[in-house]
């Protein structure tokens, strides 16, 4: 009986998936989906200003970049090929609406894709607990 207690209490709490990266998507704690997770843009909140759960030591390192890379990667070359084939704009045209597109698309898509990685290792428990900053 004494051994069931302490599986008990070793065993983690469930963290729903889903709610965490729906958290993270909208910028908020994964825990309680109120506080800010980031300031600054994109720098990660040591602590959750409403309930208290630590932050610090959730990394999303090149994760974000690499995702926001692959989905603004695809969405404009689709939309190049598209608007080069019906339109045939000047190429300088091209080059503006473009670049500006894919500079705006990637400063809105960064911030949420890092949030949905953190959410991502809040709900797996993957924060490097008992590290160092």
């Amino acid at each position: 009986m004494a051994n069931t207690d302490v599986e008990r209490t070793n065993e983690a709490v469930e963290r729903p998936l889903r709610t965490a990266l729906l958290r993270g998507w909208r910028c908020k704690c994964p825990s309680c989906g109120n506080g800010a997770l980031l300031k600054n843009h994109l720098k990660v909140n040591d602590t959750c200003t409403v309930c208290r759960e630590e932050l610090h030591h959730h990394r999303a390192d090149d994760g974000p970049a690499y995702l926001t890379i692959l989905i603004v990667g695809h969405i404009m070359i689709a939309l190049l090929y598209e608007v080069f084939v019906i339109y045939r704009p000047e190429p300088l045209t091209l080059f503006t609406i473009f670049a500006v597109g894919s500079v705006g698309l990637s400063l809105y898509l960064l911030p949420r894709l890092k949030g949905v990685v953190i959410g991502f290792q809040w709900a797996r428990y993957m924060g490097g607990f008992g590290s160092d900053r």
